[in-house]
């Protein structure tokens, strides 16, 4: 019987981080994940394919260009879904090698198959040639992440009705689409597929989308969404859908109607825990599937046994799942890491990106804190005019007591890597006065910091003597 310092189950983020900090500590590592390769949700059917997908849409559409060469310009004018899928395997393939490599480095075992627990110390490994093997362990995490949510009424037969895995290998692409969810991952496939001149409407049931982004950019990026021609039903409830060999027709409880050929259904994701056999150590996952941690530790009810990444359920971000997996095998290794970081960027890769850190408008009003934004809009930049960017801007909120950062939130080109310079001032304790008095390379997209605090200053005022 195969015994290990640290059991990690999933190979996604989290697990990996967790395995190969173990692995550094001078423990044994034993990494196992159901998929026929590394990876995990990731790599495979989540963050790696869908950037992956947004980049050769965007590439192979011309969208970047349209600013100079109008909305008809394209770089190929006949883009099919053959074209989409050959860079997606080939930026698969270089992931799950880096991965392998990482392992071997680090001497990480791995192994492919269903882990089941027996108890707070054995699991019972089912192979994928159908051989069990017993494996006990001291410690373990369970980093299995989620699966989209697949509802009974919901006719999915990933042919017309597809889920965001199955979407990955739409055999052709549809002449329009109807998505069903209007959260990070519904927001990013409409916009994707939008990109490339595919009619797509967008229905919501709550009154607007993506709630925790700061008001001021959701309604900016829902006018460029609706600039373009993607249709949004917000606080639409689905009443029923059917399913016909012309296309989907979708009933909203309102009495309309929308009918396109193809639906992608990205409303919510389950854990995928039901193979564990979580009673036998004493942990309940919620109705959900997603189970509960302690926020700091990311310690499971049972002491030895821990949880991160999607499984444990929001941010569900690759990069936090990361810091979780870490964490947890720090602290099941009694190595203290590092205090947590005040604040992480967030950033959601639609078509425009949306990256946003520290608070909103909205969570800063509602504090009290007296307080004054500044506003940069990408098309006043230099950079903004030779990239031929005409929407987008950067909201950088400051304190008015210490001119402290408070915020900074971004919709528009390369928002997701504008972002860190937020961060960093962020939590580094840094204000107003850091944008004012530093230089930025020009022509940069990076400077519309420096016109964002120089706006911010000039309502502000001078500080105050003692400031």
């Amino acid at each position: 019987m195969p015994n290990v310092d640290m059991l990690v189950i999933g190979s996604g983020p989290a697990g990996r981080r967790a395995a190969v900090q173990s692995a550094k500590l001078g423990k044994s590592v034993l990494v196992v994940d159901r998929g026929r390769r590394l990876g995990g949700v990731s790599v495979h059917t989540g963050t790696i394919p869908s950037k992956t997908l947004r980049e050769t849409v965007l590439n192979l559409s011309g969208w970047r260009e349209r600013g100079f060469y109008g909305r008809g310009y394209r770089v190929k004018q006949d883009i099919t879904a053959s074209d989409l899928m050959q860079r997606l395997h080939k930026t698969l393939d270089h992931e799950v090698e880096v991965l392998q490599h990482q392992f071997m480095r680090n001497m990480v075992q791995s192994a492919s198959g269903e882990a089941r627990f027996v108890d707070q110390n054995h699991v019972e490994l089912t192979e994928d040639d159908g051989d069990t093997v017993h494996v006990t362990f001291d410690k373990a995490l369970i980093a299995t992440g989620t699966r989209p949510f697949r509802p009974d009424h919901v006719p999915f037969d990933d042919t017309r009705v597809f889920d965001s895995d199955s979407i990955l290998e739409i055999p052709a692409l549809p002449r329009s689409m109807t998505v069903i969810g209007g959260g990070v991952i519904g927001v990013e496939y409409a916009t994707i597929f939008s990109a490339l001149d595919v009619p797509v409407t967008l229905i919501e049931s709550r009154e607007s989308i993506l709630n925790f982004v700061d008001t001021e950019i959701v309604d900016d990026f829902i006018h460029q969404m609706r600039d373009r021609g993607i249709v949004i039903r917000l606080g639409a409830t689905v009443d029923t859908i059917e399913k016909a060999d012309t296309g989907i027709t979708v009933a909203l409880t309102d009495g309309r109607k929308v009918r396109s050929e193809v639906l992608l259904f990205a409303a919510g994701r389950s854990g995928s825990v039901e193979a564990l056999n979580l009673p036998a150590i004493g942990v309940e996952p919620d109705k959900r599937g997603r189970i509960k941690v302690d926020p700091k530790t990311f310690q499971t009810s049972a002491p030895n046994i821990y949880a991160a990444g999607d499984i444990i359920g929001f941010p569900s971000l690759a990069s936090t799942s990361m810091e979780q997996g870490r964490v947890a095998a720090c602290h099941a290794f009694d190595m203290p890491p590092p205090p947590a970081p005040a604040t992480f960027p967030y950033g959601i890769y639609a078509v425009p990106e949306i990256s946003t850190v520290g608070q909103s408008e909205d969570e800063v009003r509602a504090s009290g804190v007296p307080y004054e934004c500044g506003i940069a809009r990408f098309r006043e930049t230099s950079r903004g005019h030779i990239m031929g960017v005409d929407a987008g801007f950067l909201k950088l909120i400051f304190a008015l007591d210490d001119r402290r950062l408070l915020g900074a939130h971004i919709v528009g080109e390369g928002a997701t890597e504008l972002i860190h310079i937020g961060q960093a001032v962020i939590n580094l304790g840094g204000g107003v006065d850091f944008f004012v008095e530093n230089t930025f390379n020009y022509p940069t997209l990076a400077e519309a910091y420096k016109v964002a605090g120089l706006d911010a200053w000039n309502r502000m005022g001078q500080p105050e003597p003692g400031q």
